[in-house]
């Protein structure tokens, strides 16, 4: 894919920019600890196998969600890395220094974040008729930025990530519905109960 060079550069100035931001907060024991964390159970989706499992555990009915989120994670994983990636071809952030605590080098390209992807992908089909959804988007968010924090991507293949996700877990949503799961339709202004 070719992007003009005018976005080319407005890609790399806002890559940059973030960057530079996340700079000021690296180094921060907590943090390292908590990003490179995210940024590890990420990895293969495991930390939304874990969270799929607990959600699972709830209630007989919430094994369905639990299924439809392992099922989507993994071909929201071939689609992005085996397909998406290889569209793109994009370099990863250069990062020659140490780092805090070991982390998993990835090979494919840079764009989009599979972390993202995954995340937001599953967090849409976990928190589908779930009272904890923003749990679901607020671990979502971590592990997706915990990947500029680590410098193995840049914002906005993180963003890219973002919004592939997001769009795989509706489709994943209306494709398989759960069975009994209340329809959130969005109200309309005039209509009745709004």
């Amino acid at each position: 894919m070719f992007i003009s060079p005018t976005n080319r550069r407005r890609v790399q100035a806002f890559d940059r920019g973030v960057d530079a931001a996340f700079d000021r907060i690296r180094g921060v024991r907590a943090l390292d600890r908590l990003f490179y964390g995210a940024s590890a159970l990420g990895d293969h989706g495991l930390i939304w196998l874990i969270l799929g499992a607990l959600r699972g555990l709830q209630s007989e009915h919430d094994w369905d969600a639990t299924v439809r989120a392992a099922v989507g994670v993994g071909a929201e994983s071939a689609l992005v890395n085996l397909g998406v990636k290889s569209l793109f071809r994009r370099s990863r952030p250069v990062w020659d220094g140490p780092r805090p605590h070991v982390l998993r080098q990835p090979r494919t390209s840079s764009f989009p974040s599979g972390h993202a992807t995954s995340a937001f992908t599953a967090a849409a089909l976990l928190s589908d008729d779930d009272p904890l959804w923003p749990a679901y988007y607020a671990v979502a968010l971590v592990v997706a930025w915990s990947r500029v924090y680590v410098r193995i991507h840049h914002a906005s293949d993180v963003l890219g990530g973002i919004a592939v996700g997001m769009v795989l877990g509706r489709v994943g949503r209306r494709l398989f519905p759960l069975p009994g799961a209340r329809e959130s339709q969005p109200r309309r202004w005039g209509s009745q109960g709004a």
